[in-house]
């Protein structure tokens, strides 16, 4: 399978490179995406919004020939659902990453701090207890030593849906800061935060106790994981 692994909030194609190895091994490409304005400290910004990164993405799946894997960390679960709902056909499985998909209308974060139209990596003073899981003082200088600002408007921008064939892909929610029985406690109770991924006809869930950055604190766990979902998916 061709998998596209795309990205949270602050960061690039290069934060997967400790969980591919399981991938390429078992015979699958792996297509890590650098978002636009995630180039670097310096790349331009101005004007980069929630759909233009949805554009990046249905762009990378349009490149091939048959359908693909999905994997968004974070913000990155919004991002591919959106190219889900814009290319039903040719995603065979889309695989949030201690994530979920982003329902009509909704925002990514909107409360994050910005400085000029920009997000940078907060303070770790502002992100709860449950994020920062197993991200030792070692790992959190290397996060903020590779971490680019966000685009405001990626953030911010509210998202656009529109065909409800995306409710017939194939997903899998890697839970990671809380585990998977209570995001089903919450679709029980009607609550919106998980109202779209509700509407999902299949989807499976896969505990992977950790922080919110997976990538970095169990890297070969969550390759292992990513693998055994793109394994059930059709066409593998």
């Amino acid at each position: 399978m061709d998998i596209i692994l795309v990205p949270g909030f602050w960061l690039d194609a290069s934060s997967w490179e400790e969980v591919t190895p399981p991938l390429t091994a078992a015979g699958h490409k792996v297509y890590p995406l650098t978002l636009p304005g995630l180039e670097s400290a310096d790349a331009p910004r101005a004007g980069i919004g929630l759909r233009t990164h949805i554009d990046a993405v249905v762009a990378k799946i349009d490149s091939f020939d048959a359908p693909v894997v999905l994997v968004g960390h974070s913000g990155g679960g919004a991002i591919i659902h959106g190219a889900v709902d814009a290319r039903p056909d040719r995603v065979a499985r889309a695989v949030y990453v201690d994530s979920g998909p982003l329902g009509e209308g909704g925002v990514i974060n909107d409360e994050l701090p910005d400085e000029g139209g920009e997000v940078p990596l907060p303070p770790w003073e502002l992100f709860d207890d449950e994020d920062l899981v197993d991200l030792n003082d070692g790992l959190r200088a290397m996060f903020r030593a590779r971490a680019i600002p966000q685009p405001l408007g990626v953030a911010q921008d509210r998202q656009q849906l529109q065909d409800e064939r995306r409710y017939d892909v194939p997903a899998t929610v890697i839970a990671c800061e809380f585990p998977s029985s209570m995001l089903a406690e919450m679709i029980g109770a009607g609550h919106p935060y998980v109202a779209e991924l509700g509407r999902i006809r299949d989807v499976e869930y896969v505990d992977l106790p950790t922080g919110h950055w997976p990538q970095f604190t169990k890297p070969a766990e969550l390759g292992a994981a990513i693998l055994a979902a793109v394994d059930r998916a059709p066409g593998s």
